[in-house]
């Protein structure tokens, strides 16, 4: 989905209703770029779902409520883990801390805002974003509040806690940094935000001491994390094309890293590695995504335009195998786990492919609710958390390794000798 914005845009009640009226003219500009001038409805749908052989072995084992659903806004809500405790937040200000092996409430607070984005997790801190531009830190250990700010800017990626620091990517093209110990802000930096956007930001990470960022105008930014100094700039997905809607270039998805190896992916565009030291770009191949890449050691995995789930030869870019039963199902960046890569869709469904062949293996539903937020993997679960407030954590039970049969033959070997 896309929205207009100035270089800065209010936040708010205005913010979610422009974006409700923007939704629904966008949906239909979606279609067509995606399937051209055909008329048939049908070529516009969903991908229905159709039955699967389920030969990995997942299970639920706990799920839970969050909170108020948010209703297909795409906002940047999802689960952070930091070893020992899942974190999330729902719409209606509610923010808790889980037990992971059983979903048991550790504990809750209320904020009494309208959040947007996070947790993000760090520093023994808890930090969430709202739709009015509050950013609100609690100690991980109780809830209890250590500190709050107002930053006049919404943001819909999780803010990233390293060093004492808290990054947070705004929709107004700014990257914020701000103490962890009380909020005051030690630099930021801008970038010009085109006229059209997609509705979403991607979230930052951090390489080393250098924070990276996409940004809508299509650029890869580094900038040192103690200072903002920048480092180099990348531009990933050049804007093209005579209308607003051709030239939009938004790097809003997941950013991946192994090694010193970065990888990105931007709208109408290109997929890239990139050095993360310099940014030079070491491969580049022209692939469109909006949900951003995820990373494992030897391939990189993505989803197109169309909703196709892509794997990749992390070294070259190389096709390893694509994944077509998700068309139009608005599915989420892929995340390894165990043996699959899973991803969620717009109607609540998490889908695991394999991730040799991009088979399915198996299929669950956290509820009804769109899944917008990256699914996480923290221990030997993975927690996903539904739009409709629901949070859930499943496992794959592998299967028992049989016991080696007595070999009496070479017993009596060597006894004898």
């Amino acid at each position: 989905m896309f929205s207009f914005s100035p270089a800065h845009r209010a936040a708010g009640k205005r913010s979610l209703g422009r974006f409700l009226v923007v939704s629904a003219i966008a949906f239909a500009f979606s279609g067509c770029s995606l399937f051209g001038d055909d008329d048939d409805d049908k070529e516009l749908e969903p991908l229905e779902l159709t039955d699967i052989e389920e030969t990995l072995d997942v299970r639920r084992v706990w799920s839970e409520k969050v909170g108020k659903g948010s209703e297909f806004l795409r906002i940047g809500l999802s689960p952070a883990g930091d070893g020992n405790r899942i974190y999330a937040a729902s719409i209606d200000g509610k923010v808790s801390a889980f037990d992971p092996e059983n979903g048991d409430v550790i504990w809750r607070v209320e904020t009494e805002l309208a959040l947007s984005a996070g947790p993000g997790v760090g520093n023994g801190l808890v930090i969430v974003g709202g739709f009015d531009g509050d950013l609100v830190a609690f100690r991980s250990e109780d809830g209890t509040e250590a500190w709050r700010v107002n930053i006049a800017a919404e943001s819909l990626s999780r803010p990233l806690v390293e060093d004492n620091s808290v990054v947070v990517y705004t929709i107004d093209g700014q990257l914020r940094v701000f103490s962890a110990l009380d909020g005051t802000e030690k630099w930021a930096m801008e970038q010009p935000v085109p006229a059209l956007t997609q509705r979403g930001s991607s979230a930052p990470i951090l390489v080393g001491s250098s924070i990276i960022s996409g940004f809508d105008n299509g650029r890869l930014v580094a900038a040192d994390l103690s200072d903002g100094i920048v480092e180099w700039e990348a531009v990933l997905t050049p804007p093209s094309g005579r209308s607003d809607l051709e030239r939009l270039a938004d790097v809003d998805g997941g950013l991946a890293v192994v090694g010193q190896d970065v990888y990105a992916a931007g709208f109408n565009g290109r997929l890239a590695a990139l050095a993360a030291e310099s940014g030079q770009v070491l491969w580049a191949r022209e692939m469109s995504s909006p949900a951003g890449v995820a990373a494992d050691w030897n391939n990189i995995y993505t989803v197109g335009n169309g909703g196709e789930v892509v794997a990749l030869l992390r070294r070259n870019g190389d096709d390893v195998w694509r994944q077509e039963s998700l068309l139009r199902r608005e599915p989420t960046v892929p995340v390894p786990f165990s043996t699959a890569i899973v991803v969620g869709d717009f109607e609540g469904y998490v889908h695991f492919f394999s991730n040799f062949d991009g088979r399915p293996v198996a299929r669950e539903r956290v509820g009804k609710g769109m899944i917008s937020g990256t699914p996480v993997v923290m221990g030997d679960k993975l927690f996903v958390q539904s739009e409709s407030g629901v949070l859930s954590a499943f496992v794959v039970r592998l299967p028992e390794k049989e016991d080696e049969p007595e070999n009496d033959d070479a017993d009596e070997a060597n006894e004898e000798s």
